[in-house]
């Protein structure tokens, strides 16, 4: 093995191998290890040296080995080196174990009697690891019959979905814990004075421009009011404030200035607005919305006064 990879291979694959092997099974999230765990860059640096000391102290070892031998020992030696990987001995015998190749002049012990227009043909044995192969491959079928149509395992496509239906319900779980993974479909009303006074600061930041500090409206619509262009409530506000209002005349899209938890807020103090009556408001825009859950709720205390 020495003789066939040289010194300036060996030493990198053997050194890089180690240090992957550490990157891979070292948990060191999302800094390199051997950055956020200086011992470790410690620890390959003296592998290194020692890679590199073994190198030396081997070649060491051969040069004084070889000046003790004979000039016969030296010159089989020689000749032993310079024999090439196809024609050295360890090579031929394992070709002649995986193929069970006869010698060329045992031609004629193989000879059938097929004659095709001077084709002959030769009695040779099939390579072992062709055999070994095809009986791996009946073994297999017989596993894979068994396994997925006689006990009904599971098959790749239901194993994908699965693992995709999985996968959505540990998204969700995620982004329920997540405030910066919030959309308009796992977004909630807050109703807490820190929310509500982070989301006034927000407001006063970037939204009286348009919609006056009281919520009155100016350029844009009136904010206490029931009447909504796009929606009401925290879903579609929220969605709205994400998003940008109608193309072309409506307000821009804030999500990429404000964080999704930031836009919460801001929501929510809006909301928290409703019915409080500023000066001289801007005429309602848009049609009065109604909570669909308020409106189940009064539907149901309608059925339960008729009975």
């Amino acid at each position: 093995m020495k003789k066939l990879i040289p010194a300036y291979v060996r030493v990198p694959v053997v050194f890089f191998s180690v240090f992957a092997a550490m990157e891979y099974f070292i948990d060191s999230g999302d800094r390199p290890a051997f950055v956020k765990y200086p011992m470790i860059s410690l620890f390959l640096v003296v592998f290194l040296f020692l890679l590199i000391a073994i190198e030396i102290t081997m070649n060491a070892v051969d040069a004084v080995t070889y000046s003790l031998l004979t000039e016969e020992q030296k010159r089989i030696l020689n000749e032993a080196k310079t024999v090439s990987l196809i024609k050295s001995g360890w090579y031929q015998k394992l070709i002649k174990k995986l193929t069970k190749s006869e010698p060329i002049e045992n031609e004629a012990e193989l000879l059938l009697d097929h004659d095709y227009d001077g084709i002959k043909e030769l009695d040779n044995s099939l390579p072992p690891w062709w055999v070994y192969l095809f009986y791996g491959c009946i073994i297999f079928a017989a596993v894979y019959l068994i396994r997925f149509e006689i006990m009904g395992g599971d098959n790749q496509e239901m194993e994908l979905k699965k693992e995709i239906a999985q996968a959505k319900i540990d998204l969700a779980n995620y982004m329920k814990t997540a405030p910066d993974m919030m959309d308009e479909k796992t977004v909630t009303l807050l109703k807490d004075a820190p929310s509500i006074a982070n989301g006034k600061a927000i407001y006063t930041a970037n939204c009286v421009a348009c919609h006056r500090p009281d919520a009155g409206g100016q350029i844009g619509p009136n904010l206490t009011d029931d009447n909504w262009i796009l929606g009401g409530g925290i879903k579609n506000v929220f969605h709205t404030i994400t998003n940008g209002g109608r193309d072309g005349k409506g307000m821009i899209a804030w999500k990429t200035v404000l964080k999704p938890k930031d836009i919460q807020h801001v929501s929510s103090y809006i909301l928290s607005l409703r019915g409080t009556n500023p000066v001289n408001p801007k005429a309602p825009d848009g049609e009065i919305w109604v909570d669909p859950t308020e409106k189940s709720l009064t539907k149901l205390d309608t059925i339960k006064k008729a009975k």
